[in-house]
């Protein structure tokens, strides 16, 4: 069975080395002695969030803490290319449980849009909650999934600045229904930023394709079937992953 990861931060692991003794407290200690009740004598992982994963053994175990020695040290590598989700504000939670699914297959960013189209709106005090649910989001994700590194939650893009995103990415796909390319026949580049650019409920408006098509983006389809805002993008993310990745 894989080993329970906790997010800790960089400072704890910095300059940590095999046979280093360290304290797991706070929220995560408390979920790790509390909850999942880890014991002396288990193993888990530490992760900072940037890549260094520790494989450390307990030691002793108090009430909302773990006396930890760390046994083995890691580094997960930057993904190559680097997936980017650029995901339409939805209704209802289904940009949430987009940006976990995405996480889970391996998402680097993840870009929140507001698309012409979208009902939501990230305003003021609304707009900063939302984006910090997006990033707890990605932590739980990534903690579920053992990654070492937690993706980038970017700031809120119109389809001004996300046209110029696409400009300077090495590749950048629009799923759109009405589309005649196949993602899966896409040569995808072996190194650089790849987009992945999922709409609103209500759709891409024509004028936002024909923006990010003379960017440079490649309009795209995943299939016969129209997938909810929710899964499309990590959909994209498995069809890409497949070809770039997953070898």
């Amino acid at each position: 069975m894989t080993l329970p990861l906790f997010l800790v931060d960089p400072a704890l692991l910095a300059g940590a080395v095999p046979g280093a003794k360290v304290v797991l407290d706070g929220p995560e200690g408390r979920h790790a002695a509390t909850v999942r009740r880890i014991a002396a004598g288990e193993r888990v992982l530490l992760a900072d969030g940037l890549g260094l994963r520790a494989t450390c053994d307990v030691v002793a175990a108090g009430k909302a803490e773990l006396d930890l020695v760390v046994a083995e040290l890691a580094i997960e590598p930057e993904g190559e290319p680097r997936f980017v989700l650029v995901q339409a504000l939805a209704k209802g939670d289904r940009d949430d449980q987009a940006v976990e699914a995405a996480t889970e297959f391996g998402v680097d960013e993840v870009v929140p849009w507001q698309a012409s189209r979208c009902i939501v709106q990230w305003r003021g005090e609304r707009g900063d909650k939302a984006r910090r649910k997006w990033e707890s989001a990605v932590v739980a994700a990534a903690k579920q999934s053992r990654r070492s590194r937690v993706p980038v939650v970017a700031e809120l893009a119109t389809t001004k600045t996300l046209a110029a995103r696409v400009g300077a990415a090495a590749a950048a796909y629009v799923l759109h229904e009405d589309a005649t390319q196949s993602l899966a026949a896409q040569r995808v580049p072996d190194s650089g930023e790849v987009l992945v650019v999922v709409g609103p409920e209500g759709g891409i408006t024509p004028e936002e394709v024909a923006a990010l098509e003379a960017a440079g983006a490649v309009t795209v389809r995943l299939g016969p079937t129209v997938l909810r805002s929710s899964s499309a993008g990590p959909a994209a993310l498995a069809v890409l992953s497949a070809a770039a990745r997953w070898r």
